[in-house]
């Protein structure tokens, strides 16, 4: 244990709340000051842990759980160093707090166990310390005869032993010891392993409280009405008659993003707005189609550079000097989230000026201040209660659906209203991930050697399509001069050097003697949004297609030359080394075709081999994917391997089957009859092989996703010589 960190108090972010209750081990993520608490409250948002005298170990979780496993996975990370059973750990949701805001409480980014690998067990270690001080004082013995073991301290010598409950209080007169010690990893009795759910059963049994589940007395329902034209603004006149006389109808309303029918059940609003029949109006963007898009796309690429986003060696201009120059064209459309619980909030809105949110989301805090805006109310004056979320993938970082819910409810003090979406407006209404198109260009020497990679790549900007929110998340504190002026000079940076928009194309590990990639921005007015591994989900398309079109052209070995342009990528070749021996690599059963990607994201490094039956009758089905990961230390391995499966899955809804299309201003699709998922009997078996490490753990939420549409892709270029530059496409 000698070479694990120390950490001091100073650095333990925040230090400890002393309650009459028990002990309270709180942290300031910030690195602001921390008042002290004297409440007797468990219920107190300035700290993770509270364990109290009735002996409930209460540990509040700042990352929403959302089908990711937080709920295990960090109250595992808590639990190895308090030495206790997860199981007997209460999970409380956390509030909206500073101590848990880096700038915001925002579960995204694959990073909910990364982001907490030290703070936790730490937090853990710095509580056992101060019980086992106590038990040692209680008992009048040395220090040193005394250890932690589920939940309770034991004497060694004679098996006397107290529970944390029974030391709670004692403990709480101590000051936390100045620096502690974590454990080694040859020392974890939890991390590592593959415990269960700690939420399964509640989710079983569906005791689990999601957002469409919130019950209030006297609650309405609420539906809204909006635009189907993506650039149509104005609220038509309508005529409300019909629909006031429809059974159970309490009110119509306009607000800002549509007509509001609200009634006392979901399907008789849903079936009086069907009475409403507006004349929509169209908006500039009335002609806009997935065809309007694409031309004007091909026609920037044939007279615009771009912005130059890497250059190596000499660029673009080695390309002048090529013997052979070969082109390809690479295109992702639009994407909707589709998670499996639509978008739904409950508000209730005060006479007194205050306001209750029961929410799904991402983001509480980020719906704390929209709600707020919308309401014009102070932030603390509105309460967030954030339940279980049924998918997030990004989608529910941006809680347009409650500031929807908040201002029907202002029209409506005193009742809560609970706003559901359905399915047609969820994805009719989505904040897209973005359709992109990348010219990829190679150039060859006289041998037939690739000397040259570069790519030019159209898209918008995710971020950007956020910047008018700033405004409303940012400290209350910050000027409106300041405000502005931080928007008008990062909006154009955007235009270019989006991150969002171009992981995946600056920094692939590919190793050419000249190398170029260029951004032509190009906005076509779709709503945007982050979706599940957002630029890495369609950049690790092109990039992995691309580069196995010029391993046959070279006529080497997909995989051997991706590990010889890979160089020293020790982790790179790591995965791909295990992949290969996992999936049988090169020796595939007579009419199965193989076929491989490689990417990193979030930390993590992922292979993934797609492996493809060609029948007598010239049809192909995907029969297994192979995955090899190295995310560090797996805290919990089923939860990974779980996670890198629904990545698969997700990903292939998208690479074989789903899009969204424009088409006369509107989106198409409405629902899963034409935005199709993956079923069962289309879904292949999963592997997952995860890397040994001891490492710190990086994300895997969605590292998994990347790499499976150009696997399949090659795979059928296997199979039948065509290669799949379009997503999505079909398998035969």
């Amino acid at each position: 244990m000698s070479d694990q960190p120390v950490f001091s108090r100073r650095k333990f972010l925040g230090g400890s709340a002393i309650v009459a209750t028990g002990l309270v081990i709180g942290i300031n993520l910030t690195g602001g000051k921390k008042s002290t608490n004297e409440s007797t409250s468990a219920l107190n948002p300035n700290a993770w842990l509270l364990i109290n005298k009735e002996n409930q170990i209460i540990f509040r979780l700042d990352k929403v759980e959302m089908g990711q496993g937080s709920y295990t996975s960090l109250s595992t990370l808590l639990a190895e160093e308090l030495e206790v059973d997860p199981r007997l750990i209460i999970v409380e949701q956390a509030p909206i707090h500073p101590d848990f805001q880096a700038p915001f409480q925002v579960t995204g980014g694959s990073n909910s166990t990364s982001s907490r690998w030290d703070v936790l067990r730490e937090t853990g270690a710095r509580a056992r310390s101060v019980l086992i001080r106590a038990a040692a004082e209680m008992w009048e013995v040395d220090i040193t005869q005394c250890y932690a073991e589920n939940g309770s301290v034991y004497h060694r010598e004679n098996g006397q032993s107290l529970s944390y409950g029974e030391l709670a209080v004692a403990a709480s007169k101590f000051e936390l010891p100045s620096e502690v010690r974590l454990k080694a990893p040859q020392d974890f009795k939890l991390i590592g392993k593959p415990l269960r759910r700690t939420d399964g059963l509640i989710k079983s049994t569906g005791s689990a409280e999601f957002g469409i589940d919130v019950s209030v007395p006297d609650m309405r329902i609420a539906v809204v009405l909006r635009n189907p034209y993506i650039s149509g603004e104005r609220i038509p006149d309508y005529k409300p008659s019909k629909a006031l006389a429809s059974p159970g109808v309490i009110d119509v309303l306009t607000i800002n993003s549509g007509i509001a029918v609200v009634a006392d059940t979901y399907w008789h609003a849903r079936r009086a707005a069907a009475l409403i029949k507006p004349d929509w109006d169209k908006g500039p963007l009335a002609d806009l189609s997935s065809e309007s898009i694409q031309k004007n796309r091909m026609a920037k690429l044939a007279t615009e550079e771009g912005r130059v986003l890497r250059k190596e060696g000499s660029g673009r201009e080695a390309l002048k000097s090529a013997s052979k120059i070969v082109e390809a064209i690479y295109e992702v459309p639009y994407q909707a989230h589709a998670t499996m619980e639509p978008q739904n909030a409950t508000v209730q809105v005060s006479a007194a000026g205050t306001a209750t949110v029961w929410c799904p989301s991402q983001s509480p805090d980020v719906v704390q201040a929209l709600v707020a805006d919308t309401l014009k109310l102070p932030r603390e004056n509105v309460t967030v209660h954030t339940t279980f979320l049924g998918g997030g993938f990004g989608r529910r970082a941006v809680p347009d659906y409650a500031m929807e819910a908040a201002e029907i409810a202002a029209a409506m003090p005193g009742v809560a209203v609970k706003l559901i979406w359905s399915r047609e407006d969820d994805i009719q209404h989505d904040l897209y991930r973005p359709a992109t198109c990348n010219l990829m260009r190679a150039g060859l020497d006289q041998s037939g050697k690739v000397t040259s990679w570069d790519q030019t790549m159209i898209s918008p900007s995710v971020i950007r399509h956020s910047m008018s929110l700033l405004p409303k998340l940012a400290p209350t504190w910050l000027p409106n001069w300041l405000l502005s002026s931080i928007s008008g000079v990062a909006a154009p940076l955007l235009d270019t050097r989006d991150p969002s928009s171009h992981e995946g194309v600056v920094d692939h590990d590919y190793d050419f003697a000249n190398i170029q990639a260029n951004q032509i921005y190009d906005d076509p007015g779709v709503p945007l949004g982050i979706w599940r591994s957002v630029g890495n989900s369609q950049n690790a398309f092109v990039k992995e297609g691309f580069i196995d079109e010029l391993a046959h052209l070279e006529g080497v070995d997909p995989l051997a030359y991706r590990k010889l342009k890979l160089g020293e990528k020790k982790r790179q070749l790591e995965v791909l080394d295990l992949v290969a021996e996992k999936s049988n690599w090169g020796k595939a059963p007579e009419g199965v075709f193989q076929g491989v990607a490689v990417h990193e994201s979030f930390g993590s490094v992922v292979a993934e081999v797609a492996e493809v039956r060609l029948d007598s009758a010239g049809k192909l089905k995907l029969e297994r994917v192979v995955c090899a990961v190295n995310c560090g230390l797996a805290v919990n391995p089923d939860l990974v391997k779980a996670q890198i499966q629904s990545s698969v899955i997700y990903g292939l809804t998208a690479a074989i089957k789903s899009a969204v299309t424009i088409k006369d201003g509107k989106v198409v699709q409405s629902n899963f009859h034409d935005f199709q998922m993956i079923r069962m009997n289309d879904a292949p078996k999963i592997e997952v092989h995860i890397l040994p490490s001891v490492e710190k753990p990086t994300g895997v939420g969605e590292p998994g996703l990347p790499p499976i549409a150009p696997a399949v892709a090659n795979a059928v270029f296997a199979a039948t010589g065509v290669r799949q530059r379009k997503l999505p496409f079909k398998l035969s």
